[in-house]
């Protein structure tokens, strides 16, 4: 598999590690301001840049009927324009705000507690989310993903990062040196606290998972999700 490593930072560094050592080739390592020299020859591109790039990026791939890993949250606005680029291209695409198997497990875990907890009106949710100090964007598109997983399965209408009404859910944005990223989603009560966490210990992870959804979108047309690529129910 030829891969377009489309963002060339610290992500992008490790997903070339992985992809190399389960017998990948890179065709293209585009940085900021770079061009997009050599995307023709690629079977993949796997987008890891910044909010400000990631349209143009995911654009440029698409154009060319290439199919679209991308991992780069705040940019989600567009999303819609990029769905309808894809259909158009007859490409394929998938965009998570994360790729790494246990957070996507995680997801799932989320999901269900929140429907449980919907029962017990004296439990009220919140999310925290850490993450290193270069992290543009906050709150996380892992803890959003998590917030809307509760909305999806409770009362709850909304999320907010400050003064949450009754039927929002407070996300605690923390940016601390060198945490790769920890999520913690509590249910908290007078009698007893509920969490549930995921700790990445490095990127390797997200790498990994981002390197087997490109495996797994080789030769498929459309837009999918994580779900799709672990066969979660």
């Amino acid at each position: 598999m030829k891969i377009a490593l489309l963002g060339y930072g610290k992500m992008g560094q490790v997903i070339e590690k992985i992809a190399l050592l389960r017998g990948h080739e890179i065709v293209v390592r585009k940085s900021i301001g770079d061009s997009f020299d050599g995307l023709e020859n690629a079977t993949v591109a796997i987008e890891f840049s910044a909010p400000d790039a990631a349209v143009e990026n995911i654009s440029a791939a698409l154009n060319l009927g290439i199919p679209v890993i991308s991992g780069t949250t705040g940019w989600l606005h567009d999303y819609d324009k990029m769905v309808q680029l894809c259909n158009e291209k007859n490409s394929a695409f998938i965009s998570s705000s994360n790729f790494s198997l246990g957070v996507n497990i995680f997801f799932e875990l989320n999901a269900y507690l929140a429907k449980i907890m919907s029962k017990f009106e004296d439990y009220k949710v919140g999310i925290e989310e850490i993450h290193h100090t270069q992290k543009l964007d906050a709150p996380s598109g892992t803890a959003i993903s998590l917030a809307k997983g509760v909305i999806e399965n409770s009362d709850y209408n909304s999320w907010t990062l400050e003064n949450p009404k009754s039927d929002d859910i407070l996300i605690d944005a923390k940016r601390i040196e060198n945490v790769p990223g920890t999520h913690t989603v509590s249910y908290n009560s007078n009698v007893d606290l509920i969490e549930i966490k995921h700790l990445a210990h490095n990127r390797e992870g997200f790498a990994l998972g981002a390197v087997i959804a490109a495996e797994w979108i080789v030769g498929k047309h459309g837009v999918y999700t994580m779900k799709d690529v672990l066969e979660i129910i």
